[in-house]
């Protein structure tokens, strides 16, 4: 496994970016989550990896009446990492970007999660919906089952109906700073057991 995929975030505490550990450190502070949320910025910043953690964080055991970190370690949990979790359900938009799609969306959402507390919809590149697509999400967005949660990710949001964004809550993403390419490079080196002089990581927090 590369480094990549096998240090990516699996908790608030993990996340890269300053401003998104806050946006996720007062949900659970709230003990309050949303029906929606939008995940905006660059390619690469984390939005998908904070989908999943926020995924795991409203559907992990240890997490009843007040939410907290996931415990990664409950079946919940693992079956969220491993993909194969039938109530959280990951779409493509830019393959799957028709109204029949959403239409289809639609219908699966009214029922109750099969086997998690919450049935979690991850839209990434939500951007890429046609007209009809999108005002048939609108409709879903408006009157959403209590037992569900979308989380949509976009590159572009300017491309996103201001009708969905103003019923989601957004997360802004930035390209992560030298400081927090050093927290990230730390963790990293520590996970492998390795030294790295402070001048390096410097250097190449600056250089990415």
């Amino acid at each position: 496994m590369n480094l990549y995929l096998k240090y990516r975030p699996k908790t608030i505490e993990e996340l890269d970016l300053t401003g998104v550990r806050k946006s996720l450190s007062d949900i659970v502070k709230a003990n309050n989550v949303a029906h929606a949320y939008l995940l905006t910025g660059p390619r690469g910043a984390g939005k998908t990896s904070t989908a999943r953690v926020l995924a795991r964080i409203v559907n992990c055991e240890k997490n009843g009446k007040k939410l907290g970190e996931p415990c990664n370690e409950c079946s919940a949990c693992l079956s969220i990492m491993e993909g194969s979790a039938v109530d959280v359900i990951e779409i493509d938009a830019a393959s799957n970007r028709g109204i029949d799609d959403i239409r289809e969306l639609k219908e699966k959402i009214r029922l109750a999660p099969a086997i998690l507390r919450k049935k979690v919809y991850i839209i990434d590149d939500v951007h890429m919906l046609t007209t009809e697509a999108f005002n048939a999400l609108l409709k879903t967005l408006e009157e959403p089952p209590s037992h569900s949660l979308f989380i949509l990710c976009t590159t572009e949001l300017h491309k996103v109906p201001q009708t969905i964004v103003s019923r989601c809550v957004q997360i802004q993403f930035t390209k992560a700073t030298p400081d927090e390419m050093q927290r990230s490079f730390a963790r990293v080196i520590a996970g492998e057991g390795k030294e790295v002089i402070g001048e390096a990581l410097v250097y190449l927090s600056k250089a990415v």
